[in-house]
């Protein structure tokens, strides 16, 4: 239920005002525009700062120019308060010039007092105004408070899923890994000690499998933990783009800058798993003949590009609600003060950017170029 006694509480005025009779010529414009008010007048600075200490109001209605000062002067101790009313001029001719330096300063509006019939109409919307400004700065704030939790969410998700994905593989390791080996060892003793062909046979297909099972095995350990990245970024990759490539037949091309600082371990992990993302993508949409991945730390920035010569991405695909995959990227990015950039055109491929600050730019200008031999994995 609405508070009705809120709604239907009268207007509380605070007039900054030194003449009476102008004071009475406000009050009566009030009365006869048939709205509920009350109105306390002050005159000087610090009776308007005390007024604030034992009440609150609505608006201020303030005279330009008083004794001793002006409302520029009255304005400045309202920008002081926490929660301020608009503030609108009511003066006599003060010209244009300075009414609209006022309202630049952030006063709510001026009347002459010439216009006092106009009065009631102008407190009103000033109020709404204010009213809708107050809205918009707590839905603003519940909206950043919003985006903050997400952002939260997301970088406790990600530590999350890293966390299981290295409890996965060191669970592949260490069981289905010794299990694996000892298989091979009483394989290895069957086809010393038997003589049987008809065994042999079915010894050397069971082998061919568990060489099979064991190169699947370490390959989902190294996709779930990649180990390589303590050997650093560039042969993580180079390693990613060399099994890419055996498993697709997609020419892939990689080339680095020399990196001359070291990479933080979040900043690493989050660039090696945006080119996993990305060229798991491409294997199953891309319908491209070549890739190439490039990484930099040009600038004072991380910048790992990996383009395609595919079929490209619809915009609708990039838009779409259920666009995942690129959402996740741009999360991971985030959690490391970075962003992601798509570029994609119907039939001329995509790229997908990540940058990253590296917090410093010392190197920037000593940075080499990239090496020219490009080479296919």
């Amino acid at each position: 239920m609405p508070d009705t006694q809120h709604l239907y509480r009268p207007i509380r005025v605070l007039h900054l005002e030194d003449s009476a009779v102008d004071h009475q010529l406000v009050h009566r414009a009030l009365e006869r525009s048939g709205i509920a008010f009350t109105m306390q007048r002050v005159e000087t600075l610090q009776a308007l700062q005390d007024s604030f200490h034992s009440a609150s109001f609505d608006v201020i209605l303030a005279d330009y120019r008083l004794p001793g000062f002006t409302a520029i002067d009255a304005w400045n101790i309202v920008l002081g308060l926490e929660k301020r009313p608009p503030f609108i001029l009511l003066s006599g001719a003060i010209g244009e010039p300075a009414a609209v330096a006022a309202i630049k300063l952030g006063m709510s509006d001026y009347l002459p007092k010439g216009d006092m019939g106009k009065l009631a109409h102008v407190i009103q919307r000033a109020i709404e105004i204010q009213k809708a400004r107050l809205a918009k700065a707590r839905a603003d704030a519940e909206l950043a408070a919003s985006e903050r939790r997400l952002a939260d969410f997301a970088e406790h998700l990600q530590a999350t899923i890293e966390q299981e994905r290295a409890a996965i593989a060191r669970e592949i390791h260490d069981d289905i890994g010794g299990s694996l080996a000892a298989i091979k060892f009483d394989l290895a003793w069957i086809a010393r000690h038997s003589r049987d062909p008809a065994m042999l046979e079915h010894v050397n297909v069971a082998s061919e499998m568990l060489r099979h099972a064991i190169g699947a095995s370490q390959r989902i350990m190294m996709n779930l933990r990649p180990a390589i990245l303590d050997q650093g970024l560039v042969a993580a990759l180079d390693w990613l783009c060399t099994g890419f490539e055996k498993r697709t037949g997609i020419k892939t091309l990689f080339r680095a800058a020399p990196q001359d600082n070291e990479l933080d371990k979040a900043i690493q992990l989050t660039a090696y798993r945006t080119a996993q993302e990305a060229l798991t993508n491409i294997s199953k949409y891309a319908q491209c003949s070549q890739v190439t991945i490039e990484l930099s730390d040009a600038r004072g920035v991380l910048t790992l590009e990996v383009t395609d010569n595919g079929c490209g991405i619809a915009p609708a695909d990039v838009d779409k609600p259920k666009a995942y995959g690129l959402r996740g990227l741009h999360e991971r990015a985030k959690t490391v003060g970075g962003w992601l950039d798509v570029s994609t055109r119907a039939g001329l491929g995509t790229s997908i950017i990540l940058s990253v600050p590296l917090g410093t730019g010392e190197h920037a200008d000593n940075q080499e170029p990239f090496n020219d031999s490009r080479y296919s994995l």
